[in-house]
């Protein structure tokens, strides 16, 4: 639904004529007045340059790229190929040419920066916004990001998710059509695929590294570990050989020495992603262990310098760069969505030196 200058005046119980003077800021307004009517603005997500069905056919020439982190090689990959889309080929120049300036926006990982950022590219009438990455399964950050979503959908707004599932069903402030492709990885089938391979090594005391509790990717890949467990018939308290935290280096080895103090027989580790299985193969050497002989080691994203790990690692690689681009392409109508609207893209495992057989 529009939201119009009367509603912010309404809910900041001011005239029409001051909101349009604190907007403006031509005019002076009382602090307080002011402070009530910026707070009416974001709660409303009301739209500054007019309402959002008249900027439908008026979309900026700006797309927004939302991260977690971008000194994250997962994100940067991802968002390195969709601004190549975005930007248009080398050498190319002009409006007519289709270019667009693509801002990459660094979340942090907080949700509260997710959702601003998603309202100031709306107030920018963004002509796409692109959302990598998993997802926060919090019932009330679900219905705010749905919301927003919609209202950028209404404004004209193209928005893609990369590497995230799609929205829930019946998740309030959702609509069809508010996304328009959701690019989702097959995060069990290669969290399944990669504890298989340990599985079929003859590994059967594997600890797992997992990454935040909240996050749809740390949900799903866990998940996959575990149905590779239960169908190998592999017993155990999983709870007790699995420890959650950030997708970090120093959270591997954290992590890694604490599975290793519970339960000392461990064979291998899994890790949530390379970078967490780079802290957890420091963590094996500093206690004297050995990798692959003492103890395998696997990640999960295959990220530029998981081969040059040393053994290499054995991971999962998620095809990160044409998971970007096509986003990009669809952010700028080059290709048609899927059907649907949802496309899940596969993985491959990647079998190296830092996971083999257990010894005895």
């Amino acid at each position: 639904m529009t939201v119009t200058l009367a509603d912010v005046a309404a809910r900041a119980r001011v005239s029409p004529a001051t909101v349009s003077r604190v907007l403006n800021g031509n005019y002076p307004v009382a602090a307080t007045t002011r402070e009530r009517v910026l707070r009416a603005v974001d709660e409303l997500d009301y739209v500054l340059n007019g309402p959002a069905s008249s900027l439908a056919a008026a979309t900026s020439d700006l797309v927004g790229i939302l991260v977690n982190d971008i000194a994250d090689p997962f994100f940067g990959i991802m968002a390195g190929a969709a601004q190549t889309e975005i930007s248009g080929p080398e050498g190319s120049s002009g409006r007519a040419r289709g270019e667009k300036l693509a801002v990459v926006c660094n979340t942090g990982g907080s949700p509260q920066r997710e959702l601003t950022y998603l309202t100031l590219l709306q107030r920018q009438r963004a002509a796409a916004v692109v959302i990598t990455g998993g997802a926060l399964e919090d019932p009330a950050h679900i219905a705010a990001m749905s919301t927003k979503l919609a209202r950028l959908a209404d404004a004209g707004t193209k928005v893609v998710l990369c590497g995230r599932p799609p929205l829930p069903e019946g998740a309030p402030g959702a609509r069809n059509g508010s996304v328009l492709a959701a690019l989702t990885f097959d995060n069990r089938g290669g969290g399944r695929r990669l504890t298989e391979h340990l599985l079929t090594l003859g590994h059967r005391s594997i600890g797992y590294v997992a990454g935040p509790t909240e996050r749809t990717t740390t949900r799903h890949r866990l998940e996959g570990h575990r149905a590779a467990l239960a169908a190998a018939g592999v017993a155990g308290d999983q709870d007790r050989l699995t420890v959650h935290g950030p997708y970090t280096r120093s959270s591997g080895y954290d992590a890694t020495r604490e599975l290793l103090r519970r339960d000392p027989g461990l064979t291998a580790i899994v890790a949530a992603n390379d970078t967490v299985a780079l802290g957890a193969c420091a963590a094996v050497r500093e206690l004297g262990l050995r990798i692959p002989e003492d103890v395998s080691v696997a990640g999960f994203d295959d990220l530029p310098f998981s081969v040059d790990a040393v053994p290499a690692l054995t991971t999962v690689r998620l095809p990160l760069f044409a998971a970007g681009a096509r986003a990009g392409r669809l952010a700028m109508g080059k290709e048609d969505p899927p059907p649907g609207g949802i496309a899940t893209i596969g993985s491959d495992l990647m079998t190296r030196g830092s996971t083999a057989p257990p010894r005895g």
